[in-house]
């Protein structure tokens, strides 16, 4: 490749070299052909030194999609997401196949559907209990909880039609427990 540039630039210097040095202003004069020579530089370049390869490994967890509040490792939901007088419903995780979900309290049942499923209402003084229960039909594996006043209970189920609830109950002094 490097000779055939040699010859190419020797011929353009030749017919260069016949035109005599003069220039044409005709309008017909043709412009003179430009040779562009690219050349590698002769010997080796050094080559960089090879740089350490670092290799960063994580352990992926499965993804849970609990709305509205953080999770820690045990998958308990945040504590305290419960504004006050009010009583907070969550169930979240994978069903595949769906679930049925009933929450409430020992004087309201409700229903409830979709994953993942935040149902919020008014706190009843009176109430004994509040409660959320979600049945897997089919696989999965789904996690549920009931916060009243910062207190959180939850539950958890996994596998065929096993079912996830959580409780919390009316102290006899005040409180949830």
């Amino acid at each position: 490749m490097i000779p055939a540039a040699f010859v190419i630039l020797g011929a353009g210097m030749g017919i260069g070299a016949a035109a005599g040095g003069e220039e044409q202003t005709s309008p017909a004069a043709k412009p003179r052909p430009t040779v562009t020579v690219t050349q590698k530089p002769a010997g080796r370049a050094a080559k960089p030194a090879p740089q350490p390869t670092v290799t960063v490994t994580k352990t992926a967890k499965p993804k849970t999609s609990e709305p509205e509040a953080a999770a820690d490792s045990d998958n308990k939901p945040a504590p305290g997401k419960a504004p006050s007088g009010k009583v907070v419903f969550k169930v979240w995780g994978s069903a595949p196949a769906g679930t049925d979900v009933t929450y409430g309290s020992d004087s309201d049942s409700r229903e409830g559907s979709g994953l993942p499923m935040t149902k919020t209402l008014t706190l009843d003084t009176d109430a004994l209990y509040y409660h959320v229960s979600a049945q897997l039909l089919g696989g999965g594996d789904i996690n549920c909880s009931v916060t009243v006043d910062g207190t959180t209970k939850k539950g958890h189920a996994s596998g065929g039609y096993n079912i996830c609830s959580a409780q919390l109950n009316g102290g006899l002094t005040g409180g949830w427990d």
